[in-house]
């Protein structure tokens, strides 16, 4: 059986190298739907939401739940830059239930345009880690 053809990973945050490595498959929670990579992929650059990130390395899948940022595709190379990244097991449930809380709270109050954004952004970080938590 033929080699699968890999391409290198990068996973950061602004305080962590959540994943440097190989991988054979990545999927991203882009702003107009899930997104797959293989290796070979033509060149893209596109927002992410908050939702969850899914790649294989080794021929294993690993999951994380990740926040808005970019992916940055090359047909070798992909860069994923998000402001978190957090593996289902690290998710604080009752942390989490608490901010979605406070997120459906603020947005029912009269907000700002700015806040409004803001509080839809902490909601839906809410109920990815939520989801992402309940199955593990």
């Amino acid at each position: 059986m033929a080699e699968e053809r890999q391409f290198h990973l990068e996973i950061v945050t602004p305080d962590r190298q959540f994943f440097i490595g190989e991988a054979q498959e990545l999927t991203v929670p882009a702003i107009d739907g899930s997104l797959g990579v293989l290796a070979g992929h033509e060149p893209a650059v596109t927002a992410l939401e908050p939702g969850e990130l899914r790649y294989r390395a080794n021929g294993e899948w690993h999951e994380a739940v990740v926040s808005q940022g970019l992916v940055e595709i090359m047909p070798e190379k992909v860069m994923v830059l998000v402001f978190s990244a957090e593996r289902p097991e690290e998710i604080d449930r009752a942390r989490a239930e608490a901010a979605k809380e406070r997120a459906e709270e603020r947005l029912r109050q009269k907000l700002s345009m700015r806040d409004y954004y803001n509080s839809k952004a902490a909601l839906a970080r809410a109920l990815a880690r939520l989801k992402a938590s309940k199955r593990h």
